[in-house]
């Protein structure tokens, strides 16, 4: 036989081996991971991997920069934002003494200034808005308002936007005005995709900014996840439902209510709590005087 021959066979039965021998070491090619460039977040009733959205800014918060005071309420300990406490309220929480709210160490309130009826479609002023956003500002809070959607698509929720600017025409607002839509069973919004609620919310607020206020946007860990496209909604404030002890939404936001049940002096009913995070001036070098 050949004996270049023989040593090709040697080489070719030696790598054979080779691969049998690292076989059953179990070595093999490194499996690929399903779930890189993805989130493992808290949706509020499970945690899942979601695909976050492109451009929008990620939360910096942590578990760890958050304690609980005495009563309970969350306490923002990091160094990045100053915090304020405050509410957002409707007619459910009946007449409101606010005077007595802003001496219980509540600084600002979001005020819901109407709704658009889930059934009927209707656009209705909220019974208690006057007498809360005037009582608010009376008391010393800063304040904003909120408009309880049921749009089922862009041309309604301009319809929404001018009812809430006419609305609040003439009111120092130096909150955010925020749309808040939310799914409801039976909702004649029920089966709106996620492409029509964007546009409704996009519309919206650049209704309010054009109009010179700050727009925002209401939502739920959920519903932000799930339910809107979120990299159109990167121009705006977010403030989040998140039910817990620290603000655990994937993406930056400056608005967290925290609490459903929250109990202040003035108000006879369970109440939402809110946090206001301000950002704090970023340190600057202070330039030494030359020789």
């Amino acid at each position: 036989m050949d004996s270049k021959l023989i040593k090709r066979l040697a080489a070719a039965a030696m790598c054979a081996a080779l691969a049998i021998s690292m076989a059953a070491c179990g070595q093999s090619e490194p499996e690929t991971d399903p779930h890189e460039g993805m989130a493992y977040v808290n949706t509020g009733a499970n945690w899942e991997w979601i695909t976050p959205a492109e451009g929008v800014a990620v939360s910096s918060f942590t578990e760890e920069e958050f304690s609980t005071d005495e009563e309970g309420l969350p306490v923002y300990n990091g160094d990045k934002y100053d915090t304020r406490l405050g509410i957002d309220v409707s007619f459910y929480q009946g007449v409101i003494d606010w005077e007595a709210v802003a001496a219980d160490g509540i600084e600002f309130a979001m005020i819901r200034c109407g709704y658009r009826g889930s059934e009927t479609g209707e656009m209705v002023v909220d019974e208690q808005f006057e007498n809360n956003i005037q009582g608010a500002l009376d008391a010393g809070l800063d304040v904003g308002v909120y408009f309880f959607s049921q749009s089922t698509g862009a041309i309604e929720a301009a319809e929404e936007a001018n009812f809430v600017l006419n609305l609040i025409d003439g009111y120092n607002i130096t909150m955010p005005v925020a749309f808040d839509w939310e799914p409801l069973e039976g909702s004649r919004a029920e089966d709106i995709d996620r492409s029509e609620l964007t546009a409704s919310a996009v519309v919206f607020c650049e209704m309010v900014k054009d109009a010179g206020y700050t727009p925002c946007v209401y939502l739920y860990r959920y519903t932000g996840y799930y339910e809107y496209m979120m990299e159109r909604l990167a121009d705006y404030e977010l403030w989040v439902g998140a039910l817990g002890t620290w603000p655990d939404f994937y993406y930056e936001h400056l608005l967290w209510q925290f609490s459903m049940t929250g109990r202040v002096n003035g108000i006879d009913a369970d109440v939402d709590l809110d946090m206001q995070f301000i950002p704090r001036p970023a340190d600057t070098e202070i330039a030494l005087p030359s020789a």
